[in-house]
């Protein structure tokens, strides 16, 4: 059962985070829908889930990151504030900027704390996998995090990936999917259906859970539950969110995968998500 005060703490977090990127998108286009999505599965796996150094981004025994929903850039820099790599305003005044070290999609040949670019969808699982591989040969007892969008399963590579790390018994390596049920053309069951998606992942030999993506004790939950690095069998985290999540006009709305907010909009969403956490957990 997840410690009480670990939950109001990432779920700070995650407030802090959302707060940010409504902050953000007002000044920038930013990917909203998915980043407010996936807000509380970044903040679970960056700021409880792994062993990071931000000192030492090529520290050997790191867990690695991954975001191969590469689009969901700005919640994984924001996170990487949260965690010290960053300031806050380093990341606002240099987002989207021409020599900015963040933006839309995350690049690691600026960014140090980007373990790989990413931006062309279905390319992050492959490589994560190979990462996982990797350090099984170099006998290191590290983990391999990352995350993919649920619009992104449409791809074959995916596919590719996922036939091979049971094979590879990569048990170091735990990928999430943000389960929002959304992608940029619309909804994930109209344009190609998944479902039975958990079905599927474990018929390829993957350890499967499923949740709800939005609640931070569940999701502490898993990862407290993860078998061993050195364990023989991948693990894959269905996290069932709502897209826009936290902000009741971007819920479930395909017109918010990306845009800006004017400064009513910014200020209700603002007051929409304090007044969420207040009613939990009083003020923060």
């Amino acid at each position: 059962m997840a410690d009480k005060n670990t939950v109001k703490r990432l779920e700070e977090q995650a407030l802090r985070i959302r707060k940010d990127l409504i902050d953000l998108c007002f000044e920038q286009r930013i990917h909203i829908g998915g980043d407010l999505s996936a807000a509380d599965v970044m903040v679970s796996i960056w700021q409880y889930a792994m062993h990071y150094d931000p000192k030492q981004p090529k520290w050997e025994d790191r867990d690695r990151f991954v975001l191969s929903k590469g689009h969901a850039a700005a919640v994984t820099s924001l996170n990487q504030v949260l965690l010290g790599c960053y300031t806050r305003d380093e990341v606002f005044g240099e987002y989207a900027t021409d020599n900015g070290r963040f933006g839309m999609h995350s690049c690691n040949l600026i960014n140090p704390h980007v373990e790989v670019s990413t931006g062309s969808l279905g390319h992050g699982l492959p490589v994560a996998g190979g990462i996982a591989q990797a350090l099984r040969l170099k006998k290191c007892n590290s983990r391999v995090f990352v995350v993919m969008g649920d619009g992104e399963q449409h791809e074959g590579s995916i596919w590719e990936a996922a036939m091979s790390a049971p094979q590879l018994k990569l048990g170091n390596l735990v990928a999430f999917i943000d389960r929002n049920g959304l992608s940029l053309d619309g909804h994930t069951e109209e344009l190609l259906r998944l479902e039975p998606l958990a079905e599927k992942w474990r018929a390829f030999g993957w350890n499967v859970v499923e949740l709800d993506g939005n609640d931070m004790a569940q999701l502490v939950d898993a990862i407290d539950a993860l078998p061993a690095p050195d364990s023989d069998v991948p693990t894959l985290i269905i996290a069932k969110t709502t897209k826009g999540h936290g902000v009741s006009y971007m819920q479930d709305v395909v017109g918010w995968h990306n845009g800006t907010v004017s400064q009513e909009d910014h200020d209700r969403a603002i007051a929409e998500l304090d007044k969420a956490f207040a009613d939990k957990w009083g003020d923060a």
